[in-house]
């Protein structure tokens, strides 16, 4: 059979995928309004069009699903069938396949290829950077909103395999801790960390055994602090990756936030680590911060200032892992503060003037606008040309949107900076373009710069 072909660039693939991390970060927070679901349906339609071709919508079949009404099935979206077995998916998973893309499957049939030894992804055929499965909550709640609607109910979900531990994974469990906790042999020490790595990064039922002996983390840290094993590199990685690998358990959120060692370690990890490692403590945080307790203590411990260094100077996985946990730390009010005094918006500003991970800066600026300090700060810097600039350029909606809100804020901030967007809008007339053609929100956001600058050429002239 002929392989599809997209309709879309890669970089238009990409902003698709970036606009859709963004809106599950927002979704998994409990943040997203009703046009963030609106939005992600599209992204998910678009990126399907551009992965595979044209959309061809099927009729349900081999689901499980009943049409309460005994009318002709309705027509499935394909982004709603799981890419192995055709059906719709009931717990939907998120595994990154490589080349920074990420598919979602039905947890049970990835799951029973992952087991079945395979580490290639079914789709692309590319080795896989991990084979982590992160439950897709949006995709999960466009489901059951679309089965709602066309009267359809499927079979429950069953049994979480990562919620089941058996006898032998609580001996490995023990075992492996045993190893790390007890022995006298430091060669011993590091493989059986090593060990903890593999083992939690491709068994999520030993992931949720931690549940059981919550003291286990802080053991397992307090082990490294020997200083032949902190100085090591290699440990001090496997180490953090265990923690990430631990924190995509929903249950083992709490329980490594509340470990009085946990998070500290993160930060430090943050801080000294390989690239790698930093990369991985970021998106550990990112993790840890779906729970708003965990991002009062995060922010709390110091962990803001490491995160925008390595936004500024990371590779380019690691920036992305940073931008996302500032974005969700930043979603509790506390934090704003310290993401502005650690130097985020300069850090932001310039990523977007380069031209690199834009999508990203531009929603944690349009995060941090509601704050008086930072809108005083992007105006400060030269924020207003930047946000103009995307404006006018860039081709995403919620790239769009994001400026706008941000030169919305300054605006009403200062009124100073209207003469640098009235001169700006004379030539090019971007706002009065936004203002019908954007996103519902980027159009409240222009149509009330466009107002607050006619009121104060009205001003100025009455004064005058």
């Amino acid at each position: 059979m002929a392989k599809p072909t997209p309709v879309a660039s890669a970089e238009e693939a990409a902003a698709l995928r970036r606009r859709l991390r963004r809106l599950v970060a927002a979704v998994a927070a409990g943040s997203a309004d009703a046009e963030a679901f609106d939005e992600a349906a599209e992204a998910l339609a678009k990126l399907r069009d551009a992965e595979l071709g044209p959309r061809k919508d099927r009729a349900v079949a081999g689901c499980g699903g009943v049409n309460k009404g005994g009318t002709e099935a309705a027509a499935v979206p394909e982004q709603f069938l799981c890419p192995i077995s055709s059906e719709i998916m009931r717990d939907p998973v998120v595994l990154a396949s490589g080349q920074e893309k990420e598919k979602t499957y039905d947890r049970r049939f990835i799951q029973e290829w992952l087991s079945a030894g395979n580490r290639t992804c079914p789709q692309t055929q590319q080795v896989l950077s991990n084979t982590i499965l992160i439950p897709n909550h949006l995709v999960r709640s466009m489901i059951l909103q679309w089965c709602t609607d066309n009267g359809i109910t499927l079979p429950p979900v069953e049994n979480q395999e990562e919620d089941l531990v058996t006898n032998n994974e609580r001996k490995t469990f023990s075992k492996i801790f045993e190893r790390i906790a007890s022995s006298s042999n430091l060669s011993e020490q590091r493989e059986a960390i090593k060990d903890l790595r593999l083992l939690t990064k491709c068994n999520s039922s030993l992931r949720a055994a931690i549940g059981e002996k919550p003291d286990s983390i802080s053991q397992m840290i307090s082990t490294v602090s020997n200083p032949e094993l902190e100085n090591n590199a290699e440990v001090l990685e496997d180490m953090v990756t265990t923690v990430l690998n631990l924190s995509i358990h929903e249950s083992n959120k709490k329980i490594i936030g509340d470990d009085s060692m946990a998070i500290p370690f993160l930060i430090r990890a943050l801080q000294s680590g390989t690239m790698e490692a930093r990369s991985n403590a970021a998106a550990a945080i990112f993790s840890l911060s779906a729970l708003n307790s965990n991002k009062a203590k995060i922010g709390e411990l110091g962990a803001m200032r490491p995160l925008v260094d390595l936004l500024e100077h990371g590779s380019m996985i690691a920036k992305k892992d940073a931008a996302s946990a500032i974005f969700n730390l930043c979603m509790l009010h506390e934090n704003k503060s310290r993401a502005t005094k650690s130097g985020v918006i300069d850090v932001t500003l310039k990523a977007i003037v380069d031209d690199s991970l834009v999508d990203e800066s531009l929603a944690i600026l349009a995060l941090l606008s509601g704050d008086h300090e930072t809108v005083e700060e992007i105006g400060e810097t030269g924020g207003v040309a930047s946000m103009l600039r995307v404006i006018k350029e860039d081709q995403c909606k919620r790239n769009k949107e994001n400026a706008a809100a941000v030169l919305f804020a300054v605006c009403m901030y200062d009124r100073t900076k209207l003469r640098e967007v009235a001169e700006d809008e004379n030539l090019n007339g971007s706002l009065a373009w936004l203002a019908q053609n954007g996103t519902s929100r980027a159009r409240r956001k222009a149509a009330g710069i466009l107002d607050k600058m006619k009121r104060a050429v009205h001003h100025t002239h009455y004064s005058c």
